[in-house]
């Protein structure tokens, strides 16, 4: 590790369906390869606490918890992941590639459900600090692509949210655009229709002046 300098934190956002997974692997191994100490992490989840939240949060009916209990919960899962995982490994110099952050909040319960961004914020305060990405990747795709993806992906056996229906999943995508409108020093939009090698290669691309 990087000993006295601080690491980066990178967080893939988007819909259901995007990749965002394989290219949060794929973009690590590339980090990696480039001589980086890399921590590959995910929400929810990425600490044994949060791993555990991760369970109630995406088993279960689509209707399993109301917008403000997944916000609570999302929040405190974060709580644990940034305390006992994302802070220690940036402390200590790392590379942070996270699958989803505080922005999923914000799009999903804040957007989608109608709890607002500052309610998903003010929580994020409290619980993470208001700890915050260095950069933010959004892949997107055309939304017949992504949902072609998630069906295959999940093979009838989709979690909470991608039971939800398809006007759900407009407005998480709306927010995620308005995020990234909103804040485009942080934010870097990726179209993820590409191949596999190049999305990454285009990841890569956007996080040039941080490297």
């Amino acid at each position: 590790m990087n000993q006295g300098t601080r690491g980066r934190f990178i967080s893939l956002e988007g819909g259901e369906g995007v990749g965002k997974s394989t290219q949060a692997r794929a973009l690590a191994a590339a980090l990696r390869a480039d001589g980086r100490d890399v921590v590959e992490t995910r929400e929810p989840g990425g600490s044994a606490g949060a791993e555990a939240v991760r369970a109630l949060l995406l088993e279960g009916s689509a209707d399993r918890w109301g917008p403000r209990a997944e916000a609570l919960l999302f929040a405190a899962a974060r709580a644990d992941h940034v305390d006992k995982t994302i802070r220690p490994a940036l402390d200590a110099g790392a590379w942070v590639i996270c699958d989803r952050f505080l922005d999923s909040s914000i799009a999903y319960q804040g957007g989608a459900d109608g709890l607002g961004s500052d309610s998903i914020r003010a929580l994020h305060a409290i619980g993470s600090e208001g700890l915050l990405p260095d950069r933010t990747l959004l892949l997107t795709l055309p939304e017949e692509v992504a949902m072609a993806r998630e069906a295959a992906r999940d093979a009838g056996r989709p979690d909470r949210f991608g039971k939800r229906d398809a006007a759900y999943h407009r407005r998480v995508t709306a927010s995620f655009r308005n995020l990234a409108d909103a804040e485009p020093e942080r934010w870097r939009v990726i179209e993820a229709r590409g191949s596999a090698d190049t999305v990454t290669q285009a990841l890569l691309a956007a996080l040039e002046d941080l490297l």
